[in-house]
């Protein structure tokens, strides 16, 4: 089997990162993958907030866990140091599925890297918030963005799990 689809059947969820900051290459590489993800037409709808000020990152995670509707203390990134928010332009009429897959290619290529991710909700609703629109001003985004998600990102302090058995009536051929 090649070593793409070796990652394809690897990745896993992370769910407990250690501290250390992820290496600068590492990031670059993996953000560089999310802006070759297919998007429709060409288009390119989506933007990545990459945060890896400790600050805003902890801000964030408050706002998410907030939304969630968690208890304080709890961190719903896991302590993962770095967060990539994919967010995308909703003018684009394929702007979910395009920033979905960059989500994809993020996780993806993080996991090729010997870098663990996670895929973490609520960007929709911290973008539509007073919180999330005063970041996009801060960095000079315009126009009317919906948050698909955030890859958190960093070193796991274990193995990943081992992947769930594939249900029966996962395909069907014609």
């Amino acid at each position: 089997m090649n070593e793409t689809l070796k990652v394809l059947e690897k990745r896993r969820s992370c769910r407990s990162f250690k501290p250390d900051m992820i290496r600068e290459d590492e990031l670059q590489a993996i953000i560089k993958a999310g802006t070759y993800s297919a998007t429709g037409m060409g288009k390119q709808s989506p933007v990545i907030i990459a945060v890896t000020d400790k600050t805003l990152r902890d801000e964030i995670s408050e706002e998410n866990r907030k939304i969630g509707g968690w208890g304080e203390g709890f961190d719903p990134f896991y302590g993962a140091p770095v967060i990539l928010i994919v967010l995308a332009n909703k003018d684009i009429v394929t702007h979910v599925y395009d920033g979905a897959l960059v989500m994809g290619n993020l996780m993806n290529a993080a996991e090729s890297l010997g870098v663990a991710s996670i895929w973490i909700h609520r960007a929709k609703e911290e973008f539509e918030s007073d919180f999330g629109k005063a970041i996009l001003a801060r960095l000079g985004i315009e126009g009317d963005y919906e948050g698909i998600g955030h890859c958190a990102l960093g070193y796991a302090t274990g193995p990943a799990n081992d992947p769930a058995p594939r249900k029966d009536d996962y395909v069907y051929y014609i």
